[in-house]
C-alpha cells in the first residue's frame, strides 16, 4: 500500500536522491578544503587562503541550497503519501459493516487514521532527509578519514563497534515497548470517546469518579511507558557522546607526537576530526531512525490490518428492483462480535405489506438489534431475513436502501420504515400527534416501531414481544394483555406511572 503510494511520487523521490547525494558530496568535500585553508593560515599564505576559502564557501552554499530543496521535496512526498494512506484507510472503513466497526472499535480506528498515519508520515520524511544521507555519509566519511590519517583507522573501527553495540542493546529493550504504546493510546482514546458519547449516563448515575479513575489508570500506564522509553534514550545519547570524546582525546594524544615541524599534520588532524564527527552524526541519526522505524513499523502493521480486512458484509451486484413491503424473519439468531451469548435467538415472524407492527420488551431484550437486521446493518449468523420475498443477501445495496429506511423520524417515502424509539422523549399529547401523523401519512408503508412505551404501539396491527432475545408473544394489544404475562406486566407498570 505504501509502496504503491510512493510510486506516485517516484520523480520527487528521484529528485530527493540526487539532492541528498549533492548534500553528502559537499559535506565530505568541506573538511578537505578546510584542511587546505588551515595549512595556508599556518603558512601565512594570503592568496591561498582567499582561493581555497572562496571554493569552500561555494561548496557550503551549494550544500545548503540542496539541503533546503531536499527538505521541501521530502515534505511533499511525506505529506502526499500520508494523505493517500489516510484516504485509502478512510475509504476502506467506509466499506466496513457494523460488525467490522464493532470488531476494531471506533476509537481504535480514529487513532489508526490519525496517530498511526502521522508516524508513517514522519518515517517517510526522515527516510528522504536522513536515511538516504546516513549510509552515504558514513561510508564517505570513513573513507576520507582513513585517507587523511591512515594511522588511526583502527580507532574509528573501535568507536563504531562500541557505539553500535550499545545501540543494539538499547533498541532490543525499547522495540517491544512501541507496540504497547499504540495499545495504550487506543485504550485511552476509547475510554475518552466512550465517556464523551455517554456523558448523560455518566452524570445521571454519578460515575464521574469511577470513570476518572479508569482513565487515570490508563493514562498512568502510558506515562510509565513513555518514561521508560525516555530513560532508555536519555542513556544512549550521553554514552555515545562519551565514546566520541574518548575517540577525540585518543586522536589528539596520538597525533601530538606526529606534528613537530610538519604543519600539514595540523590541518590533516582538523580534517580528520570533522570526518570523525560526521561518522558520529551518522551513527546518532541511525539510532533516531531506528526509534522512528520501530514506531512506524507498528503503525504500518495496524494500517494494513484495516486495509486487509474484508468487509463482514457484502452486497450482490444485481439490477435494481422494486420490492414489496412484506418482511419475514425465519429462525433468525444473531450474536454481536466479541459476545458469547446471542442477542436474538430463533426469531420467526411475518409482517404483511402495509402493516404497522410494534416491537416491545425490556431494556436489552434485543429490540434495536432486530431493527438493525431489517435494513441489513448486520447479517444474522443463523436464519434469513427477507423483504418482498427476497433474502436480503440477494438484494443489491441501492435497492435495499431505497426500500428500507431506519430513523428516529420519517424520511422520504420508503416501502418499509423502521422507527427506533422515536417517541420515547415525547409527552402524551405530542406522542398522540405523531401517531396520528403516522397513520395518515404512511398508509401502504410497512412500519416497524421499536418502543419502550406501550402507548406508542397500542394501535399497531400487530405487536411483537421480546424477552432476553426470544420472541415470546405476538398479537394485538388486547390479545397480549389477556394472554402474555410479560407484556401485561410492562403495560400495567407503565399505566400505573401515567395515572400517578
Amino acid at each position: 500500500m505504501i509502496k504503491e503510494a510512493l510510486l506516485r511520487y517516484k520523480w520527487y523521490a528521484l529528485g530527493s536522491i540526487l539532492l541528498v547525494t549533492t548534500v553528502v558530496v559537499t559535506t565530505l568535500l568541506q573538511p578537505s578544503y578546510l584542511k587546505e585553508v588551515l595549512t595556508a593560515v599556518l603558512m601565512n599564505d594570503q592568496a591561498e587562503i582567499f582561493r581555497v576559502g572562496k571554493w569552500l564557501l561555494v561548496i557550503a552554499g551549494v550544500g545548503l541550497l540542496a539541503g533546503m530543496c531536499n527538505t521541501i521535496v521530502a515534505a511533499k512526498i511525506a505529506q502526499g503519501v500520508s494523505a493517500d494512506v489516510r484516504e485509502q484507510t478512510f475509504r476502506k472503513i467506509q466499506s466496513f459493516s457494523y460488525a467490522n466497526i464493532e470488531e476494531f472499535n471506533a476509537g481504535n480506528l480514529v487513532v489508526r487514521m490519525t496517530n498511526d498515519v502521522t508516524q508513517i508520515q514522519n518515517l517517510i520524511m526522515m527516510s528522504f532527509t536522513v536515511l538516504l544521507r546516513v549510509p552515504l555519509l558514513f561510508i564517505g566519511a570513513f573513507f576520507m578519514a582513513v585517507r587523511t590519517l591512515p594511522e588511526l583507522w583502527w580507532m574509528i573501527i573501535v568507536m563504531v563497534v562500541v557505539i553500535a553495540s550499545i545501540m543494539a542493546i538499547v533498541m532490543k529493550h525499547m522495540g517491544p515497548r512501541f507496540g504497547k504504546f499504540q495499545v495504550f493510546m487506543d485504550k485511552m482514546n476509547g475510554i475518552a470517546k466512550e465517556n464523551l458519547r455517554g456523558i448523560r449516563v455518566v452524570k445521571s448515575f454519578v460515575q464521574e469518579r469511577e470513570q476518572y479513575a479508569k482513565f487515570k489508570e490508563t493514562s498512568n500506564d502510558l506515562l510509565d511507558l513513555n518514561l521508560f522509553i525516555g530513560y532508555g534514550f536519555s542513556i544512549l545519547q550521553p554514552v555515545m557522546m562519551f565514546v566520541s570524546f574518548m575517540a577525540i582525546f585518543t586522536s589528539l594524544y596520538l597525533v601530538s607526537g606526529m606534528v613537530e615541524d610538519n604543519l600539514e599534520v595540523v590541518g590533516g588532524f582538523t580534517s580528520f576530526m570533522s570526518y570523525l564527527m560526521q561518522i558520529m552524526f551518522s551513527i546518532i541519526m541511525t539510532s533516531f531512525m531506528g526509534m522512528n522505524a520501530a514506531r512506524a513499523a507498528i503503525s504500518i502493521k495496524r494500517i494494513n490490518e484495516i486495509l486487509e480486512t474484508e468487509p463482514a458484509m457484502t452486497f450482490v451486484d444485481t439490477p435494481d428492483e422494486d420490492l414489496a413491503g412484506n418482511i419475514v424473519f425465519d429462525n433468525v439468531s444473531f450474536t454481536y462480535p466479541h459476545d458469547t451469548e446471542p442477542t436474538l435467538k430463533n426469531i420467526s415472524f411475518e409482517i404483511e405489506s402495509g402493516q404497522m407492527v410494534g416491537v416491545v420488551g425490556a431494556t436489552g431484550a434485543g429490540k434495536s438489534t432486530l431493527a438493525q437486521l431489517i435494513p441489513r446493518l448486520f447479517d444474522p449468523q443463523e436464519g434469513t431475513v427477507s423483504i418482498g420475498g427476497r433474502d436480503l443477501k440477494a438484494v443489491n445495496q441501492k435497492t435495499l436502501r431505497q426500500t428500507v429506511s431506519i430513523a428516529r423520524g420519517v424520511i422520504g417515502n420508503p416501502k418499509v420504515l423502521v422507527l427506533d424509539d422515536s417517541t420515547s422523549a415525547l409527552d402524551a399529547k405530542s406522542e398522540k400527534l405523531v401517531q396520528e401523523a403516522l397513520n395518515h401519512d404512511l398508509k401502504g408503508t410497512t412500519t416497524v416501531i421499536i418502543a419502550q412505551k406501550i402507548s406508542s404501539v397500542v394501535k399497531a396491527d400487530k405487536i411483537l414481544v421480546l424477552d432476553e432475545g426470544r420472541l415470546i408473544g405476538e398479537g394485538t394489544h388486547a390479545e397480549l394483555v389477556a394472554n402474555n404475562a410479560v407484556y401485561r406486566e410492562i403495560y400495567e407498570t407503565q399505566k400505573g406511572k401515567e395515572e400517578d
